[in-house]
């Protein structure tokens, strides 16, 4: 056990009080003493937070400032409370605010405050997850790699100088969000915050400082008296009064629950699909799997918060996408890359969110009780006085089982969960998808085509030792030499020779490797986010006579994010070696080498307006497909209002900006094993453009050819509905049956009906037909109400199609239309 101060024995004393204490989130409030809670308190039960004496359910969702732009802010915070969000949650990302020790930055995307007031402004709530450790494939997992360098340092244990500055930047976090009044009893809209993260999973490696470090921690956070609670995700035995909470993909079975009974059960990371990396393809997670997971969080440990993440995932800007990890990130989120809605996610979470608000009481407030309904089905019961809810679970995979419960029977899909309102009407079923679906699309609007338009300029490759930034008579750590502000480091040796083809090797632990000899191209080789930690390079090269100049470069993909002890983690070139034939080898770490940190293009900043005629460009002629060239070219933007993103496939790997903006690195080249790349489209934001004259400049580290890039626009083409006159209506119709509701997004509206069927249409929103039954009115029917309009609505009844087209068959509607 710790010491606890007098800020947390106060703390412990109204978390016991609330304990005692009930409430719902329609406007129950929680009795404290005889009286209501102090207004503008947050604190928390064994059931819920507690906001202002209330207990509260709560969805949220996690979306990153940095990670997209404040002109976007707006629309994805609209577009979370729109889709039945009350929170949204971000980190706090230590690199980006001190990129160097004691100079601070909350400037353009970086500014904290505004994206907080402006989610206040939107009635959200605000969970702020300060960390400082993040991971969040983020580079060095939102560490500031400054950090490294300080004496003595080890990072996330009972070390004192890693204490020191972890507090100091928590601590700065803290009084800024004060000095705004951005805390809820302040009138703000935080009103829970993280300290730490995950560590549960790498504490055994501080052997006995871990423990320590975690009761520090907590201690160090209450101490701040930010008036809101404070939580540690994934940390089983976080001390009083730190919530313990849950990240996961179903953590309705995987958590094990607070840790005390007079803590809620908090769900801060629902992931809601597979972050992507280079080389691997896209890996989605399915809307009915995530909705399952929701409500068997809910049902089984009576939770009451819900995070996803991510909500929206945004772009990699620049460099700070973690190793391998892509410059898009969580597209397939309820909010794409780009903040679009095209995959029912988003719809069908907005339906779950509303079906469990409309029990909140009996959620809040009710006992529980929970019983089997068969092999492999469960019932969970959540009942007052006067209100009750139920929720039907089948966990088989394949069946459909028909269940009785309270003498009424209902057939529960394969994996799924059924929400009954007062434990008697289904109100939501997580495997029966009725909201929207969508097609995003890509137009090419401009191509990049005129070799005219573009100058090239060959990155010169350093051979010269005498001109090295370093030199040494050993092999130096890639990231200790770059401080983690490039990609790129060279190793130059200069071995002697007479003449001979020999064989080149190198072994390296960073991502990437370029070797050229007398500054000629002779070999690259590559790693993988799973693969091995060695890469190597072995090549057969010619030497000249006397002296030659062996050239390395050495290349991050991001750097790593997460696991113990990363100020040890060692990356770079580890051995040389060069062989003639059958004679011994020869082994260059102990000779003289020169090193040049980062490319001559990136020192001179050739990718701004103001530095470009810093270096002499030239025709691009024979350039195409060379190693080691930039490329140049101006272009106007697009007319409207779609999203604008470049169309890379064409290229190798590297980075790209736009007027002066890294809009990330790209690596189209590295397959995924569909033979697709990983990433293909390059999102450039608006408010990164002009209308003409935009730069767009790249660095290609392995050849490409930019004459077929593209420029193009973004945005859902094609809506698409498909509701069974069986489903659950959506709660917001108001006692309507089912129905069908197609939107296109702002600005765009339905341009054409591509497909209709009332009755037993074959398919679905990518593949579809008229089955055996058919309403002939349906297209009709469906033009009438929809086309010219932004939205519309049909209803999936036979009344509305000229009569039942087929008695005694269960029937559907399904609709696919255009948008423009």
């Amino acid at each position: 056990m710790y010491a606890v101060g007098a800020v947390v024995a106060v703390a412990l004393i109204v978390l016991t009080a609330a304990c005692a204490s009930a409430a719902a989130g329609d406007g129950r409030r929680v009795e404290e003493g005889g009286g209501d809670a102090a207004r503008g308190e947050v604190t928390y039960d064994g059931r819920a937070l507690v906001v202002d004496g209330t207990r509260r359910m709560l969805f949220s969702g996690e979306m990153h400032y940095t990670r997209s732009t404040p002109e976007m802010w707006p629309k994805l915070i609209a577009s979370a409370r729109k889709g039945g969000l009350d929170v949204i949650q971000t980190y706090v990302f230590w690199n980006v605010h001190e990129p160097v020790q004691g100079q601070y930055n909350f400037e353009g995307r970086y500014d904290l405050v505004k994206f907080i007031r402006e989610i206040q402004a939107q009635g959200l709530y605000v969970s702020l997850r300060i960390g400082p450790f993040i991971e969040a494939e983020w580079k060095y997992g939102g560490f500031p790699f400054w950090l490294h360098d300080v004496p003595n340092i080890t990072f996330r244990t009972d070390n004192e100088p890693f204490k020191q500055h972890m507090q100091r930047f928590v601590t700065q976090i803290v009084n800024m969000m004060k000095k705004e009044g951005l805390y809820y009893p302040q009138g703000g809209p935080i009103i829970i915050s993280q300290i730490e993260n995950e560590y549960q999973m790498v504490e055994p490696a501080f052997g006995s400082g871990g423990p320590r470090y975690v009761r520090w921690a907590a201690e160090m956070a209450v101490g701040l008296q930010t008036g809101v609670p404070w939580m540690m995700c994934k940390q089983n035995d976080a001390p009083d009064p730190i919530i313990n909470t849950c990240n996961g993909l179903i953590c309705g079975e995987t958590f094990v629950g607070p840790n005390s009974p007079s803590k809620p059960a908090l769900w801060t990371e629902n992931w809601t699909t597979r972050y992507p990396i280079y080389g691997n393809d896209t890996k989605l997670r399915s809307t009915e799997d995530i909705a399952f997971a929701v409500a068997l969080f809910i049902a089984r440990k009576k939770g009451s918060f819900v995070s996803y993440y991510m909500y929206h995932g945004g772009t990699n800007f620049g460099r700070f996408a973690s190793s391998y990890v892509t410059t898009s990130y969580y597209d397939g989120a309820p909010l794409d890359e780009y903040g679009l809605i095209w995959r029912p996610t988003w719809g069908h979470l907005k339906e779950l969110h509303a079906a469990v608000n409309l029990s909140s009481e009996p959620l809040l407030f009710g006992t529980y009780s929970s019983f089997s309904l068969g092999q492999e089905q469960e019932a969970h019961i959540f009942e007052t006085e006067l209100k009750c809810v139920a929720f039907l679970v089948n966990f088989d995979k394949h069946q459909s089982p028909t269940v009785v419960f309270r003498n009424m029977s209902f057939q529960l899909a394969p994996k799924s969960i059924s929400i009954l309102s007062e434990c008697r009407t289904v109100v939501f079923e997580t495997a029966k998808v009725t909201a929207q679906y969508g097609s995003r699309t890509a137009k090419a609007l401009e191509s990049t085509n005129d070799i005219h338009r573009w100058k090239a300029f060959k990155e010169p490759i350093p051979e010269d030792i005498s001109k090295a930034a370093y030199t040494g008579n050993q092999l130096f750590e890639h990231l200790s030499m770059t401080k983690d502000e490039t990609d790129y480091l060279w190793y130059i040796v200069r071995p002697s020779d007479d003449g001979q083809l020999v064989l080149l090797n190198v072994e390296s632990r960073a991502h990437v490797l370029h070797a050229f000899v007398n500054t000629e191209y002779v070999g690259s080789v590559h790693g993988s986010h799973d693969g091995p930690g060695n890469i190597i390079l072995n090549t057969n090269i010619s030497l000249k006579e006397g002296e030659n100049t062996i050239s390395l470069l050495s290349v991050m993909v991001g750097s790593p994010d997460s696991g113990a002890h990363m100020e040890r983690r060692s990356f770079g070139i580890r051995k040389v070696s060069i062989q003639q034939g059958q004679q011994p080898l020869y082994l260059l770490n102990n000779e003289l080498w020169g090193y040049q940190v980062g490319l001559y293009g990136e020192g001179k900043r050739i990718y701004t307006q103001e530095e470009a005629s810093s270096v002499e460009w030239t025709e691009i002629n024979n350039l195409t497909y060379h190693p080691l060239t930039w490329y140049k070219t101006t272009f106007a933007a697009p007319v409207g209002n779609d999203v604008v993103a470049l169309n890379l496939t064409s290229m190798g790997k590297g980075e790209v900006w736009v007027n002066g903006e890294s809009i990330g690195r790209y690596w189209v080249s590295f397959k995924a094993p569909s033979g697709q790349p990983s990433q293909s489209l390059y999102h450039i934001p608006q408010h990164f453009l002009k209308p003409i004259d935009n730069l767009l400049v790249l660095v290609e580290e392995i050849g490409g050819n930019p004459l077929e890039i593209t420029l193009n626009t973004v945005s859902i083409t094609t809506v698409c509905g498909n509701v069974n006159e069986l489903s659950s209506p959506a709660l917001h119709t108001q006692g309507k049956g089912p129905e069908v509701h197609l939107r296109c997004q702002r600005g765009k509206h339905i341009s054409a009906i591509e497909f209709a069927s009332y009755g037993n249409p074959a398919g679905d929103c990518t593949t579809f037909s008229t089955g055996s039954c058919h309403a002939t009115l349906s297209e009709s029917v469906v033009k009438q109400a929809c086309i010219g309009k932004r939205g519309c609505s049909i209803p999936v009844s036979p009344a509305r199609f000229g009569g039942d087209p087929c008695p005694g068959i269960q029937k559907s509607l399904l609709v696919v239309a255009n948008c423009r």
